[in-house]
């Protein structure tokens, strides 16, 4: 199997593949959010069922910036008529429930997610808690141009600011829900990463009947990411071993990602636990047409596995928003990222961290195996990744000679690997990737192909 891809990158926009992102108090500032807000609440404005005005649910992971940026948005949206529903410190894949569970007109996250500290983000949930096309984030980017100059409401038509105390509640019943396999017996690490899952995941996991161990669940809106979680997972395979636990989970920032370690301290990433839960749900027949949705990031193995248990796996680009689209045209019941970022549209809108830790250690319940060999259903190939500095990353894209060199490398690999080739989106920069049978088969052939995209984009 061959597999090469040149990407185009779009011309950029406010909004980026997952909200509008950017260091908080320099490009991410107060003002920005208040506009923000009140352009989502002119374009997003009919009420919600049962309600006179508009609602919008609105949560924060605890970076210290958080604070100022939500109150910046529910400023913006009270001043533009919306009711805004205080959910506090939650996951993102929380407010995103929470916006079907209240039946709100909107939903909006302030998180960055994965990302160190100083940054943060906005992130907008539709009605359902969907995730907005482009065409409505276009609406809402042009309606910031004329917010200064829209009509107010006054007097009682003013937007409302209501705290929710029975929003955690609410998401950890409904994560309850989701798993009916008796965890008891299972003791897992958590590294909650210091984010918005410090005190929900712990909790969830115990009322499953793991026996829990949680670190780096102890938040001061400073420490978020600081060498932990998804992104550092050492001090979680050490925390594993110096347990003896049967598993280790990590989350990011936000919990909409979850990787795990197995008992012997090995990383099993999102395209593993994508193989454990695709090739359960296929023997259950809950995974519809037996589809697996992931980017083309996706390593080798999992189409490799996935061939070989007969499930058809879809890619799209990278992006968790092109995996949700994928799954909703099709109504597919599973997708995600290497990264961790697992969606079960059966249970969730988005990706759900927590669900995913849940999901996997049920399989394991379950089953009575170890993570181990549940992830050995799948072999990962070598990849050599490496980012190649250019002059004009678009320009690349039409070399001869780029494309002659992917063409001999896939001859090469003779179907025992493939090449991805993939302008940043961001940067004047071209990431190749490579995959082969042995490391040192995709570290030459990456380092030939770069050799050739860097000639072609001087």
């Amino acid at each position: 199997m061959s597999h090469s891809d040149l990407q185009v990158a779009a011309p950029p926009r406010l909004f980026g593949t997952d909200g509008v992102r950017g260091r908080a108090n320099a490009q991410l500032t107060a003002e920005l959010a208040l506009r923000l807000a009140a352009a989502t609440a002119e374009v997003l404005h009919t009420p919600s069922s049962g309600n006179a005005r508009p609602t919008a649910v609105v949560g924060r992971d605890p970076r210290a910036s958080g604070e100022f940026l939500e109150a910046a948005v529910c400023a913006g949206l009270a001043a533009h008529g919306v009711d805004a529903i205080r959910v506090g410190v939650v996951p993102t894949p929380a407010v995103a429930f929470l916006t079907a569970d209240y039946d709100a007109t909107f939903g909006v996250m302030i998180s960055a997610s994965h990302n160190p500290m100083p940054d943060n983000g906005i992130k907008i949930f539709g009605a359902g808690g969907h995730k907005l096309d482009d065409a409505v984030e276009d609406r809402i980017e042009t309606a910031m141009e004329t917010v200064e100059t829209m009509k107010r409401p006054t007097g009682a038509d003013i937007g409302r600011l209501i705290d929710a105390p029975d929003a955690a509640a609410r998401y950890l019943d409904h994560l309850a829900q989701q798993v009916s396999t008796d965890l008891s017996g299972l003791t897992v690490v958590v590294d909650c990463a210091h984010g918005a899952a410090s005190t929900l995941a712990p909790l969830a996991y115990r009322a499953a009947g793991a026996n829990v161990i949680a670190i780096h669940a102890e938040p001061d809106g400073l420490n978020i990411n600081d060498g932990c979680g998804s992104t550092h997972m050492d001090k979680l395979r050490a925390a594993v071993a110096e347990h003896g636990a049967d598993l280790g989970l990590a989350h990011d920032g936000d919990a909409d990602r979850c990787l795990a370690v197995d008992a012997r301290g090995e990383v099993v990433d999102g395209d593993m636990i994508m193989a454990i839960l695709a090739t359960a749900m296929a023997r259950a027949g809950s995974l519809r047409d037996d589809v697996l949705v992931a980017t083309v990031m996706s390593n080798l193995g999992l189409h490799l596995a996935m061939d070989k248990a007969g499930i058809e796996l879809r890619t799209t680009a990278v992006g968790d928003r092109y995996v949700l689209e994928e799954l909703r045209r099709g109504q597919y019941s599973l997708g995600g990222e290497q990264s961790g970022h697992i969606v079960v549209p059966g249970a969730g809108t988005t990706g759900d961290g927590i669900l995913t830790g849940l999901l996997v250690m049920e399989q394991m319940a379950a089953s009575k195996q170890g993570l181990a060999d549940l992830a050995s259903i799948m072999t990962v190939l070598p990849q050599e990744l490496i980012n190649v500095r250019v002059a004009d990353k678009h320009a690349v894209a039409d070399a001869e000679s780029v494309r002659d060199a992917v063409s001999v490398a896939e001859a090469e690999l003779a179907g025992e690997g493939r090449v991805l080739l993939r302008p940043s989106g961001t940067e004047q920069l071209v990431r190749v990737m490579v995959e082969a049978p042995t490391a040192d088969a995709a570290h030459g052939i990456a380092t030939r192909i770069a050799d050739v995209v860097a000639a072609a984009g001087s």
